[in-house]
């Protein structure tokens, strides 16, 4: 009795609208003249056959692939150097890194836009240092904008993670970090074969975590490229935007694209969760 009525708010605000998205994934028409697809699974079936949808998943997977492994393993390094009872100014260094966390994603998109706009810091930075003759159009290529996103990514998400993992450290049996010294094992070793194995269960929950972020990424595509240049920045949540309120609306067809997502994002974790937990 206690958990019903919880239980009934969950229901009507998740599961309600969840069920009702499904139905209209299978319906297709603009505004209120909606109507049951023929076939039903037709949006589905047009998804296989979009070209951009192809694209933003190509562009989604490359972040995920690039960016999640490099922002985990900088996440875990921080937090094991932040994790030193001899390291003065503990509390600043932790509060710095976390910081960009705390910063709002449009602010930090706009300062992104400024630093690497054509005659922006880097740009001016790297002329100057002599990397460069002329600058370069980083929001403009579609490699150069892709690690822009990437670098903004790491920039905001690296101490999110850190925290986890330090948090993880502290709650870890200090005996068996010096017992590992004792027995001659240098910082590395000690790193890799006691303090690693101690946190798989936080390493594979931020992993879930960072993969289902990055498959349901929008901010960064939104504020920083718009998508561009012709849609090769583009993630698929930024697609599903674009056909759900923008662009002739199809409600319909994005709602089809949300239910991929959602099937995207449980296989991942699925995965994730048979290779990580190795708990019997």
């Amino acid at each position: 009795m206690f958990l019903l009525p919880a239980a009934l708010l969950i229901g009507a605000m998740s599961f309600y609208p969840m069920a009702q998205a499904f139905i209209l994934s299978l319906k297709t028409g603009r505004g209120t003249r909606l109507n049951f697809a023929d076939p039903l699974w037709y949006n589905y079936q047009r998804l296989l056959q979009d070209d951009i949808f192809k694209l933003t998943v190509q562009n989604t997977f490359v972040y995920l692939i690039i960016q999640v492994p490099i922002m985990l393993v900088i996440a875990l390094i921080l937090a094991n150097l932040l994790n030193d009872r001899n390291l003065r100014f503990k509390g600043l260094w932790r509060t710095a890194i976390f910081l960009p966390c705390a910063v709002g994603l449009v602010s930090y998109s706009l300062v992104f836009r400024t630093i690497f706009a054509t005659d922006g810091l880097v740009n001016d930075m790297l002329m100057g240092l002599h990397f460069i003759d002329s600058p370069i159009n980083w929001l403009g290529q579609t490699g150069t904008a892709r690690i822009v996103i990437i670098l903004g990514l790491l920039w905001r998400w690296t101490g999110y993670n850190m925290v986890f993992y330090l948090a993880a450290m502290q709650n870890l049996d200090y005996s068996t970090l010096e017992a590992a010294k004792i027995d001659g094992a240098g910082p590395f070793k000690t790193f890799w074969y006691v303090t690693v194995p101690q946190l798989r269960p936080m390493i594979l929950l931020t992993a879930i975590l960072s993969t289902n972020g990055t498959i349901q990424l929008f901010d960064e595509s939104w504020n920083l490229t718009q998508g561009g240049p012709a849609y090769t920045t583009m993630s698929m949540s930024h697609y599903l935007f674009e056909l759900s309120f923008q662009k002739n609306p199809n409600f319909g067809y994005g709602a089809a694209l949300s239910y991929v997502i959602l099937i995207m994002v449980a296989i991942l974790a699925a995965i994730q969760m048979k290779v990580g937990d190795k708990r019997d």
